[in-house]
């Protein structure tokens, strides 16, 4: 069976892929910024902040542990908004895009 020739160059400058590329890339961007300077914030508060992180929560757990845990829960929520996003929006449009090609 003979699969089915793309032209790339046309589905490129489609609007409404140039639409779904622009909106992926700001979404993805946008939370990658996030995440990246969320992730950095717990070695450079512990080395400017360490009385920040050396305050006692609960017994023996401090601020610290919270927030260095605190990161694979952002980690997780950050992971099941983007499937949320992507099923809702990203796919709504590739599947338009792909609709009209077939």
């Amino acid at each position: 069976m003979a699969e089915k020739q793309y032209d790339w160059a046309k589905i490129a400058k489609d609007p409404r892929f140039v639409e779904l590329h622009h909106k992926k890339t700001a979404f993805l961007f946008g939370w990658w910024i996030f995440s990246t300077v969320y992730y950095f914030l717990l070695p450079i508060g512990a080395a400017y902040a360490p009385g920040l992180f050396k305050i006692k929560i609960i017994g023996v757990i401090n601020f610290g542990y919270l927030f260095a845990l605190s990161q694979f829960f952002v980690s997780w929520a950050l992971a099941l908004y983007y499937a949320k996003v992507a099923n809702n929006d990203f796919d709504r449009l590739t599947k338009q895009l792909v609709d009209e090609l077939q």
